[in-house]
């Protein structure tokens, strides 16, 4: 018989909420007080306990000003000028507000806050609506982007406390686009360009602008924080809930907002606090809500198999483990069937670049919306064996290539979401190099003939020669975050020979790794150099299905693509890919693609 104490089980600890990875993953949205005025495209300063909220739309243009104190809004003096769709640095007792809409135009003006009136100070240089702003400070500040005539900006001023100066523009002109940092390190997210609405990032350095990697939800976005520690909230077409938080490299999703709202006045200094304020909610209300966004300073620990009781919601809950790796799902075909090509993106938008189509080598420009391709403007120079840089299909390099005669292409040409722009040139043309990096920051490393060590760095407008790989090769992968870190694998180094051989780049230097589990010349998709996919391939006898992931150290194989294939365009992230086309057997242009999704984290569910 059984022992009372050999079968009793075990203690369940009882917590009042579920446990998290961090206390950002845990936080939440609070009711907080209301405005006095309901309005939209309203601007904001200060942070979640001490605000102000001025301007917007009621529907006629408000120049009202409210202070908030943690709890409750109190009216005080009024802007100078009624206005919306402004932008707004500094706290609640001094504050900058600049530009916005006053029918019948965009305006330049810029007023002062000293924590009782507002003064007229020196204009913006260019009068906009719906620009981006940053900074904790009235004295030092960055306006970018917004509308006027004779359409979307991608202009940049800085603020010295007494006048603007006209500064980098951005890398994709638009407007309604979110802000945070300051005067000399900021971040620009989101957006629309009428369209479409943008997930671009963009991080500002004080010089220049540069892309980054993109919300996970494209839309007109408000924000609040610093850069590195940046929250994205509301915004949208017609108004959303998405709530997203920058670290520096990557955005997350988090709790979403508990009003859907878009055209919200925001304020916080990094992505732990924040308020968000007014607004227009679905389907056309404008608001007087105020949210409070809290991450929790104590938290339960997520644990991979924890089980335990939420006294809150009355359910006993484990923690679960995803699925290792992740999976293959068909896509949306191209237009245009093709191999060697180039993209840039995520499974939701893409480009597609170039190719051999079987008969042609392909200007071809395709952009793909999570269902289907559409035809766009053409490269200037059609080619296959070509290489790519960029993590958004708005911002993306065409690298070299080939499209006989007269051969190997030194030509490189940047994308903008629109056009295609002949920009410096390689010091010498190559076919199936391999690209990595951003448009502004990029590598390009190896290709033929014959198969080559040279590398090229590019600075944003001009190729440099650097330290060559160790292994001279052409078809091999890269992936990689900048011109200063990237990753190279596999490749043919002579007629039938291909290898697994694994390089790192750390800026000055190439350090061979582990190499891939099956040796052939495949391409690759990634942000980062030690967080990246090798897709698919060819040596001398076989086309390959096989996906293998790097983790900066070794090479795991993970769920095969459904068709064997050489040469497709790969981009995207490790847990966000797309396999564009190839070859699955020679001489030919594919029209299919392939979407990889993955589980990144442990999740939590309800058991009984």
């Amino acid at each position: 018989m059984s022992k009372y104490k050999e079968i009793k089980g075990f203690k369940v600890q009882t917590l009042a909420s579920d446990t998290a990875a961090s206390g950002l993953a845990s936080a939440t949205w609070a009711s907080g007080g209301a405005l006095n005025t309901a309005r939209t495209w309203l601007a904001g300063a200060g942070i979640q306990t001490a605000s102000l909220a001025f301007g917007g739309e009621e529907p006629a243009e408000s120049g009202k000003t409210e202070s908030y104190n943690g709890s409750s809004w109190t009216e005080v003096a009024d802007l100078n000028l009624a206005r919306y769709a402004l932008a707004g640095s500094g706290t609640y007792t001094a504050a900058l507000a600049y530009g916005g809409y006053a029918a019948p135009s965009p305006r330049a003006q810029t007023e002062v806050w000293n924590g009782s009136a507002w003064t007229e100070v020196s204009d913006l240089n260019t009068a906009r609506y719906g620009l981006g702003g940053s900074s904790t400070s009235s004295t030092a500040a960055i306006a970018f982007g917004g509308d006027a005539p004779p359409g979307v900006q991608a202009v940049a001023e800085t603020w010295n406390g007494s006048s603007w100066t006209e500064v980098g523009d951005l890398n994709t002109a638009r407007k309604e686009i979110g802000g945070s940092g300051t005067s000399t390190a900021a971040l620009g997210f989101g957006g629309t360009s009428e369209p479409p609405q943008r997930a671009n990032t963009e991080s500002w350095d004080g010089s220049s602008w540069t892309e980054v990697s993109d919300l996970n939800t494209a839309r007109q976005a408000m924000g609040s924080g610093t850069q590195p520690s940046t929250l994205a909230f509301g915004g949208g077409a017609t108004g959303v809930a998405n709530t997203e938080a920058w670290d520096g490299s990557s955005w997350t999703e988090l709790a979403d907002l508990a009003t859907a709202r878009k055209s919200i006045g925001a304020t916080g200094l990094n992505n732990t606090s924040a308020l968000a304020f007014g607004g227009n909610a679905p389907p056309n209300t404008i608001t007087t809500a105020t949210e409070e966004w809290t991450s929790p300073s104590v938290f339960t620990k997520i644990n991979l198999g924890q089980v335990y009781y939420n006294s809150t919601s009355n359910a006993f809950k484990v923690t679960a483990q995803p699925v290792a790796g992740g999976s293959w799902a068909s896509g949306g075909a191209l237009n245009n069937g093709r191999s060697e090509g180039g993209g840039a993106g995520s499974t939701t938008a893409s480009v597609a670049f170039g190719g051999y189509t079987g008969t042609v080598y392909s200007n071809f420009t395709e952009n793909y919306n999570g269902t289907s391709w559409t035809e766009v403007n053409d490269l200037n120079t059609g080619r296959s064996g070509l290489g790519r840089a960029g993590t958004s299909y708005t911002a993306a390099l065409c690298i070299s290539g080939a499209n006989p005669p007269p051969g190997y292409k030194t030509e490189t040409e940047s994308w903008n979401g629109t056009n295609w722009t002949e920009v410096g040139d390689l010091s010498v043309g190559r076919y199936q190099g391999a690209g990595s990096g951003t448009q502004t920051s990029a590598l390009f490393v190896g290709g033929f003939p014959p198969a080559s060590n040279q590398v090229e760095s590019w600075n944003g407008s001009s190729w440099t020669e650097t330290t060559e790989i160790n292994t001279s090769r052409g078809a091999l992968g890269g992936s990689g975050a900048s011109n200063t870190s990237s990753v190279v694998w596999g490749g043919r180094t002579a007629p039938t020979t291909y290898v697994g051989n694994t390089e790192l780049w750390n800026g000055s230097s190439w350090t061979e790794t582990s190499d891939l589990n099956t040796s052939r010349g495949a391409g690759g998709a990634t942000i980062t150099a030690t967080d990246t996919l090798a897709i698919g391939g060819f040596n001398a006898s076989s086309y390959f299905a096989v996906t293998e992931h790097f983790n900066g150290t070794s090479w795991t194989e993970l769920s095969d693509l459904s068709l064997g294939r050489s040469s497709g365009g790969a981009h995207g992230t490790s847990a966000n890919a797309m396999q564009l086309g190839g070859d699955p057997a020679p001489g030919g242009g594919y029209p299919a693609t392939e979407e990889w999704t993955t589980s990144v984290s442990n999740s939590t569910i309800t058991v009984s």
